[in-house]
C-alpha cells in the first residue's frame, strides 16, 4: 500500500506583511481593539479543507475496496457435482463409502435409483432411500459419474437406458467416470467405454475377461485411465473414493480426509 504523507501549510495573504511577520490587516485591527491571529485561523482553515479532503478520499477507497469485495464475493464458485446411481441389488459399503468421502470433500453428491421408486434394497438388505429417480437428472451435468458394483445392481445399471445415455455422453466430453467391483467389467465394458483402456474390477475370472486390458495385481487397488477410474470391491471402496477425491480436489484434500478417517496415507491409492 502506497502511504502519502501531506503536509498542510498556512495560506499567507498576497498583501504586505508588518515587520515580525504580523500582516497589516492584524495590526490594524489589533489596534482598534480586536485580538485577532488571521495566521492561526488561516491555518485553521486550510487545516479543516485538508482533513475534508483526506477522509473524503479515504471514504472513497474504502467504498472502492467495499464494493471490490463484493464483487469477489458474489463470483460464481464452481461446486463438484456427482451422481451415484443406484438399483436393487448394489453394494452398500461402497455406495456409501463414494457418497460419504465425496460429500466430505465438499462435492454436491446425487444419489438416483434406476427402478421405479427412489428406495433401493441393497445386495445385503439395506435399503437406501435415493435422492432423485435418474429421469430427474438426466439433463444435468456432473463433473463425475461413479457407479457402486453389487450383482444384480449392475446388471441393473448396465440395462437402465437413461444411465447408458448418460454415461456415453459423459465419456464423449472426457468427463470423470468411476465404476468399482462389477461395476468396469459389467457396465463399462458392454457400453464400450473402456475400450482399449487399462482397468480392474472385482477379481473373478469372468468379470476379468470382460475388460479389454484387465489389471490384477495387489498394488493396482486403483487403477486411473484417462478420465476412467476402476477398481476392485469393499475392500478398495475407501481408497478408490479418496483417490477421486484427489482427481477432483487435489491431493492436500485428499490427505486431510485420510488422515480424519484414519487411513494410512501410505496406503497405495
Amino acid at each position: 500500500m502506497e502511504h502519502r504523507r501531506v503536509v498542510i501549510g498556512a495560506v499567507v495573504p498576497a498583501f504586505a506583511l508588518a515587520p515580525g511577520g504580523v500582516c497589516a490587516t492584524a495590526i490594524r485591527a489589533q489596534q482598534a481593539g480586536a485580538l485577532v491571529d488571521t495566521s492561526l485561523a488561516s491555518r485553521s482553515r486550510v487545516s479543516a479543507r485538508g482533513v475534508r479532503r483526506a477522509r473524503g478520499a479515504r471514504t472513497m477507497r474504502m467504498q472502492q475496496a467495499a464494493g471490490d469485495a463484493q464483487g469477489q464475493a458474489a463470483a460464481p464458485v464452481h461446486v463438484k457435482r456427482v451422481l451415484v446411481p443406484i438399483a436393487n441389488g448394489s453394494e452398500e459399503i461402497e455406495t456409501a463409502c463414494i457418497t460419504d468421502t465425496l460429500v466430505r470433500a465438499g462435492a454436491d453428491v446425487t444419489v438416483a435409483s434406476v427402478e421405479l421408486i427412489r428406495v433401493c434394497t441393497m445386495s445385503r438388505g439395506l435399503k437406501i432411500d435415493a435422492d432423485a429417480m435418474i429421469d430427474d437428472v438426466k439433463d444435468m451435468h456432473f463433473d463425475l459419474i461413479a457407479m457402486p458394483g453389487g450383482m444384480p445392481g449392475a446388471e441393473r445399471l448396465r440395462d437402465c437406458a437413461t444411465l447408458k445415455e448418460m454415461l456415453l455422453q459423459q465419456d464423449s466430453m472426457n468427463k470423470r467416470i468411476a465404476a468399482i467391483c462389477a461395476a468396469p467389467a459389467v457396465i463399462l465394458a458392454p457400453h464400450g467405454i473402456l475400450k482399449d483402456r487399462r482397468a480392474t474390477c472385482f477379481p473373478a475370472k469372468h468379470f476379468l475377461d470382460a475388460l479389454p486390458i484387465p489389471i490384477d495385481t495387489d498394488e493396482d487397488s486403483v487403477v486411473i485411465a484417462g478420465n476412467i477410474t476402476t477398481s476392485k470391491g469393499p475392500g478398495t471402496a475407501l481408497v478408490f473414493a479418496l483417490s477421486l477425491v484427489e482427481q477432483m480436489f487435489g491431493s492436500a484434500k485428499a490427505l486431510e480426509l485420510a488422515g480424519t478417517m484414519l487411513l494410512d496415507p501410505a496406503e497405495s491409492w
